[in-house]
């Protein structure tokens, strides 16, 4: 068979490298997400059994925090594909342009929700 030679083949690893990476990073905020709002509903659970209706706050904001982490990480994964893609016509053009808009909009993301999350566990205890 003959091989097929593609040009800048170490430039597409380290691309595709770079996308799984996002796409774990991913997976690990939406299982995140995904522990905090079920660990809220063991707590409600828990109380319930033990007769201590009191032991958590009613109004709690677990679930809201939990699915701005899931909807976090699934943005995540989005905006990583098209971030590979976009590298990838770039490496096939020769011409790479690095930006950083992605990665500053994903930080900004993950920061508002630690600090609704900080927040939330002040006023909890």
């Amino acid at each position: 068979m003959d091989e097929i030679k593609i040009k800048n083949t170490s430039d597409h690893l380290a691309n595709e490298r770079t996308f799984l990476a996002w796409m774990r990073t991913s997976i690990g905020i939406m299982a995140f997400g995904f522990v905090v709002v079920k660990f809220s509903l063991f707590v409600k659970q828990l109380s319930l059994l033990l007769g201590k209706g009191n032991i958590i706050q009613q109004k709690g904001y677990s679930a809201f925090i939990g699915i701005a982490l899931v909807a976090g990480g699934a943005l995540t994964s989005i905006l990583s594909y098209i971030r590979y893609k976009k590298t990838e016509k770039q490496i096939n053009q020769n011409i790479y342009k690095s930006s950083s808009l992605i990665i500053s909009i994903l930080t900004s993301l993950i920061f508002l929700i630690s600090i609704i999350l900080i927040v939330y566990l002040i006023e909890s205890t």
